[in-house]
């Protein structure tokens, strides 16, 4: 059979490389792909991003199913243009992906349902925005309503910074549509877990539980990026708290949608802030796998992912075992120079290492021209390490990286620091 995945990035990549690790599976479209995508022969790049073509092509390939990686071609509607014209896909209707084109929408439908998360008000006027800032007080968190590629929220330590990120958006409209309206919620502390499942409809799938390092730079400093690394499992999501977040926050996101009269299909991913005393909260729906968590989570995937997905796609999900390595995978972002504000483009990429069993190294902003690897985004590449132990994993990852350069190279040496440095790790 033949497949296509949509999007360029390492998500896409390392949805792509499982599924043509199926014996099933012929060939596997990437659209528009990148240049990892581009060198491996079981994978091949498509330039096209027009859903309406993208189908066309479905149709004339005679593709068995499609899978939707970023969030930009969901929010656009793919899935309603597919099913519209009988083609199988697997993702959320534009209408099920409101729960991460707006933060308002998924605010408010929290609220409706109960589902724990952090008190919040909206703002599209500048000057309530900034009063209600003023009433509240830092730590505060402003997050663009829209799609705004993981750059759209601002954690604020001072009122300074708030008040900047809400001019930012609201005034300078840096961010375009995407920040015409603000959210602004209390700031949760405690540690942060990656909390992904399929859906089909009704029944509901967890997949390994992992745990991403949004900030750019080492100890979770600096600005909020796309995500500079991740690892699985996360030993925050005990089993106990895996249950917990299954019956407070998944299950009835997946039943309220229902109630609401839009049946949810897809990835869901429940970004969650667990406090000092073991209380999850959710910080964000995303309506698709999470970058990076996605490149680990498919290292340690075992068996046929095809299967699986064509089981979502068929409402069969509780007919389904994932079965997974027992090793922890760990993977570290390397990103271009001068990301994440003006990603620098066009630097030339070397010695990025061959895969063996234990070390993988997914592409993200690059591009093949004339035989040549170069950087054309902000978060380059992406090395998983897979080992008995988080340390051992970091070790593998930072080995694998040692081989790679391309100018202004920048990654964080801190990945899994928190897993590293609880006990028995």
């Amino acid at each position: 059979m033949k497949l296509l995945v949509v999007g360029s990035g390492g998500r896409e990549h390392a949805l792509a490389w499982k599924l043509a690790q199926s014996p099933r599976v012929q060939l596997v479209y990437v659209a528009p792909g990148n240049g990892g995508t581009a060198q491996d022969d079981r994978l091949r790049n498509v330039g096209i991003t027009d859903p309406n073509t993208l189908a066309d092509f479905v149709e004339q390939e005679q593709i068995a199913f499609t899978l939707v990686g970023p969030e930009q071609p969901l929010a656009a509607g793919i899935v309603n243009i597919f099913r519209a014209r009988g083609l199988k896909i697997f993702g959320p209707t534009r209408e099920a992906a409101q729960l991460e084109s707006s933060k308002d929408f998924a605010k408010a439908f929290m609220k409706r349902h109960a589902i724990p998360t952090a008190e919040y008000e909206t703002f599209p006027d500048v000057a309530a925005a900034h009063a209600y800032i003023d009433a509240k007080g830092a730590p505060i968190v402003i997050k663009a309503d829209g799609l705004a590629a993981g750059k759209g929220v601002v954690v604020a330590q001072t009122l300074e910074e708030a008040h900047a990120a809400v001019d930012m958006m609201l005034s300078d409209n840096k961010l375009g549509d995407a920040g015409a309206r603000v959210v602004i919620e209390e700031f949760l502390a405690g540690e942060e877990a990656s909390f992904i499942v399929m859906v089909d409809g009704k029944h509901v799938l967890p997949l390994a539980s992992s745990q991403d390092h949004k900030r750019l730079l080492d100890g979770d400093q600096g600005p909020n990026t796309g995500g500079m690394g991740a690892y699985s499992p996360a030993p925050i999501v005990t089993p106990q708290m895996h249950a917990r977040v299954m019956r407070e926050i998944i299950l009835p996101t997946v039943r309220g949608m229902e109630q609401e009269g839009i049946r949810f299909t897809g990835f869901l991913y429940a970004g969650l802030m667990i406090d000092a005393q073991g209380n999850p909260k959710t910080l964000e729906f995303n309506c698709r796998m999470g970058d990076p968590e996605t490149q680990p989570i498919m290292a340690r995937l075992k068996g046929d992912f095809s299967k699986v997905v064509e089981a979502a796609i068929a409402g069969t999900l509780d007919t389904v075992d994932l079965e997974w390595d027992r090793r922890t995978a760990l993977g570290v972002v390397l990103a271009a120079h001068n990301y994440p504000d003006a990603p620098r483009k066009g630097d030339f990429i070397s010695g990025i290492p061959p895969e063996t069993a234990d070390a993988v190294t997914f592409h993200a902003g690059t591009t093949l021209a004339d035989g040549k690897l170069t950087t054309s985004g902000g978060r380059v590449l992406c090395v998983v390490g897979l080992a008995d132990s988080v340390r051992s994993a970091q070790s593998v990852a930072y080995e694998a990286i040692n081989h790679i350069s391309f100018d202004g190279m920048q990654y964080r040496r801190d990945i899994g620091y928190r897993a590293a440095n609880r006990k028995h790790s």
